[in-house]
């Protein structure tokens, strides 16, 4: 499938990776249809970013992903649909679970059961490396166990079983895109890599929670090319793919690097109160990436030094504004 004059709906599309995804389809000739959330503002997100010519060729809907109705609404006439909406901070999980399995759950299915029966051609519904827990080998591929070890991971678990099963029971056309951390310009407040810049920007002190973990991160425009490439390859369809560099660094050398580039001689302080419960805390993330490389011939194109340098360069000019970079941001 080509997605080149197809009409396609993003759900998230106001989010970090949404907003990117968006204009990558637009790039590719897509027509696209922004599923935003709705609120009194009338704020379209991240989509406001975009350059004024992008977001001029979009059709922007707002609504609820929780909210049946306006999901079909939305999925009407459209061939392919993104499934990005969600809650994805994972400490706030520990505080309203709930909500976590209203919108992640409850609004996955509202996908399917719309792209059902409205008979799109293809269904990407975008998971998550926290679905693996902490590696019991690395690197992980997709037959790994998954282990929800935050509220966050268990709803993203069940969203994807949901996908799947609707491939199954019903030969829905299902791609489950399940990215290792992504980062970027844009990326939300709560992540780690915006939370060390914003405090370097603004003084010489990074508080930090557990500094051993170690994460596979990935620049938000190459997931999007992943996600891309993965809807448009026929075979993808009924699998779970993993879309990671292969390359992994603790938390530790990303902030004493970060410190390195942006102010040298800056001091790493932990707070037990960034920290997550011990057993929820995910130790280890280093993605198999083989099974997208062989599907689709993707690859990262972007290694984490030049990304962070994309990313610092952007929040110096305009991100920083947006942080409450001395506050925690759950």
């Amino acid at each position: 499938m080509r997605l080149k004059n197809k009409k396609v709906l993003v759900t998230g599309s106001d989010g970090f990776i949404g907003s990117h995804l968006v204009e990558k389809l637009v790039d590719e000739g897509a027509v696209v249809r922004a599923f935003v959330c709705y609120n009194s503002f009338n704020s379209w997100g991240w989509l406001e970013a975009l350059p004024p010519e992008r977001l001029d060729s979009i059709e922007v809907f707002a609504g609820d992903i929780r909210d049946q109705g306006r999901v079909h609404a939305a999925l009407q006439g459209m061939d392919a649909v993104f499934h990005l909406a969600a809650l994805i901070g994972i400490p706030y999980s520990y505080h309203s679970p709930e909500s976590y399995v209203s919108t992640n759950v409850t609004g996955t299915l509202n996908v399917l059961l719309s792209a059902r029966a409205h008979g799109l051609e293809r269904v990407l519904v975008t998971s998550t490396s926290e679905v693996y827990g902490s590696a019991r080998y690395v690197p992980i591929d997709e037959a790994h166990p998954l282990s929800p070890q935050s509220p966050y991971s268990a709803t993203k678990i069940a969203a994807d079983g949901l996908a799947e099963s609707f491939h199954r029971s019903f030969g829905l056309p299902v791609v489950i895109a399940r990215p290792f951390n992504a980062y970027g310009p844009r990326q939300s407040a709560r992540a780690v890599i915006p939370t060390i810049i914003s405090q370097l920007l603004n003084g010489a002190e990074v508080r930090l929670g557990s500094l051993h973990p170690r994460r596979d991160f990935n620049y938000v425009e190459d997931i999007a090319r992943g996600m891309i490439a993965l809807a448009e390859c026929d075979k993808a369809v009924g699998m779970t793919v993993n879309i990671g560099s292969g390359r992994e660094i603790s938390m530790q050398e990303l902030a004493e690097g970060l410190i390195n580039i942006v102010r040298p001689g800056a001091r790493i302080m932990t707070e037990t109160g960034r920290e997550r419960p011990a057993k929820s805390e995910v130790e280890r993330l280093l993605c198999d990436n083989s099974l997208i490389k062989k599907l689709t011939g993707w690859s990262p194109s972007i290694e984490l030094e030049e990304g962070l340098q994309k990313t610092i360069g952007w929040m110096r000019d305009e991100g920083s504004v947006r942080y409450k970079w001395n506050a925690y941001n759950v």
